[in-house]
């Protein structure tokens, strides 16, 4: 989410400030977990992200001590970190079963609505443990929720009364979301780890685990899915069309498209290297990057400079103030780097990457590697959009050019992943780009015709063979005013 999401969310109520610094601590939260996943042998990964939820939440509110209780699906306490510290199992237990039967967290479960409590003694909501070891003039408790799924709630606390304001709440109601986020993927993570761990002992313990790994990619799909935009961007006179088919039950493909400082979209569409549970992790974290990256112009970053036409390496940096397209561009070669230095595993990625301005068409990009994407008229194929470097990932201090095209009343930009033209029927004859282009080129009017016409061809061909590669095809079209 960029800073002006952050705006539109809470509908003015925050201040630039406190705008900023809610961005900030949403991108900090990010790289912890993205440092951590990243970080071989690590094993603490919900612990140390529920302590960072915490310092971030304190940070952001004021607060004086802070709490965090993790939940299951059932609403079973997975783990916690409790405004006591350090305690013993036994009194951790009994506490949490109190607050969540008497006291505001059990509040916040059952209604899953921030609970604001300015007077701890004039509110019955707030329960107080007899020898507690601090003070608490008011609390701010909220849900943290993902994809309907209440994950936790988290607490805050302040010895002065009517510490918490208004504003703190909707601060707390937008970066609730991100944390969210973090939390049910550091869980996923932490899991995965250790199922992985276990796969070299004996056979019934394997049995168990591909039980229970089954459930745990089960969970991955779940999250994964969430980090595909639930609804790509309603725009006046654009539209958006997509198709997206994993070929096992996690998928290493991405897709994304959201809105930037200035009134311009960006999207965004990428191949992992590999399949399975490892690509998925790395669809996740490139999709996070591009997010990140994508919005920093507008807190004062430093940006590229204009007077060249590449990105990438130490000569590309100068000082300016307003977002641009071009300046989305510099999006590409931080992610590079982010992900190319200390990459042991050698993961990388192809991808698309554009930023245009929906009011004239005007359209930035840079192709990292991936298949070229297509710019149509009512004609069929009008302009290719080959690659401008290399895939992104693989080296580092790597240089990418960007390029400049406009997409006119009645374009369609058609982009897609390898899965499309490798896919096989049951004879093993693949798609083939040479069938794409031949459908491409055919003439059009409407983007869902052309996805139709694709959609169908596609799948008729591939018949009963299952998938061996992800299948994703992300297109838009500029519609004419006068038709619309």
């Amino acid at each position: 989410m960029t800073q002006e999401g952050f705006k539109r969310k809470v509908g003015g109520i925050l201040s630039a400030e406190e705008v900023v610094a809610a961005f900030q601590a949403q991108s900090a939260l990010f790289e912890e977990f993205i440092s951590m996943a990243r970080s071989p042998g690590e094993t603490e990964v919900i612990s140390a992200m529920l302590r960072k939820t915490i310092d971030i939440a304190i940070e952001l509110t004021g607060a004086e001590l802070g709490s965090l209780v993790l939940l299951d699906s059932d609403g079973a306490v997975i783990d916690s970190i409790l405004c006591r510290g350090e305690i013993s199992p036994e009194i951790s237990n009994t506490l949490i079963d109190s607050v969540f039967k008497k006291g505001l967290a059990g509040w916040v479960m059952r209604n899953r609505e921030i609970g604001l409590v300015n007077d701890t003694k004039e509110d019955d909501r707030w329960f107080i443990f007899p020898n507690q070891p601090y003070i608490a003039g008011s609390a701010l408790a909220l849900p943290v929720i993902s994809c309907e799924m209440l994950l936790g709630v988290l607490t805050l606390t302040h010895s002065r009364p009517a510490h918490f304001t208004q504003e703190t709440v909707e601060l707390m109601r937008v970066t609730a979301n991100q944390m969210a986020m973090v939390l049910d993927n550091a869980y996923l993570f932490e899991n995965l780890n250790e199922s992985f761990a276990s796969l070299g002992k004996a056979k019934k313990e394997i049995e168990a685990y591909s039980q229970a790994l089954n459930l745990e990619l089960d969970h991955c799909r779940h999250i994964q899915k969430s980090f595909l935009p639930p609804q790509l961007p309603l725009l006046p006179n654009w539209q958006f069309e997509e198709i997206f088919f994993p070929a096992k039950r996690v998928a290493g493909d991405f897709y994304d498209a959201f809105r930037l400082p200035g009134g311009y979209i960006g999207l965004v569409i990428g191949d992992v290297c590999d399949k399975g549970a490892g690509a998925a992790l790395f669809m996740a974290l490139y999709r996070s990057l591009i997010r990140i990256f994508s919005g920093q112009a507008q807190l004062g970053r430093t940006t590229l400079n204009t007077k060249s036409k590449k990105v990438g390496g130490t000569t590309d940096i100068a000082s300016v103030r307003c977002y641009s397209a071009v300046e989305g561009m510099r999006t590409v070669a931080l992610t590079n780097d982010y992900i190319a230095q200390d990459n042991e595993m050698n993961m990388f990625a192809t991808l698309f990457f554009a930023v245009f301005d929906p009011k004239n068409g005007e359209l930035v990009y840079i192709n990292g590697g991936h298949e070229p994407v297509f710019v149509i008229d009512q004609n069929g194929i009008k302009e290719s959009l080959g690659p401008t470097g290399p895939a992104v990932g693989w080296i580092e201090q790597a240089q990418f050019e960007y390029k400049e095209c406009q997409l006119k009343p009645g374009d369609i930009l058609f982009s897609y992943t390898d899965g499309v033209v490798d896919a096989l029927s049951p004879d093993a004859e693949r798609f083939a780009q040479e069938r794409l282009v031949r459908l491409l080129s055919q003439p059009v009017m409407s983007v869902s015709e052309l996805i139709k016409r694709i959609e169908s061809e596609l799948f008729a061909h591939i018949c009963t063979e299952p998938l061996e590669d992800d299948i994703t095809i992300l297109a838009l079209q500029r519609k004419n005013p006068a038709t619309v």
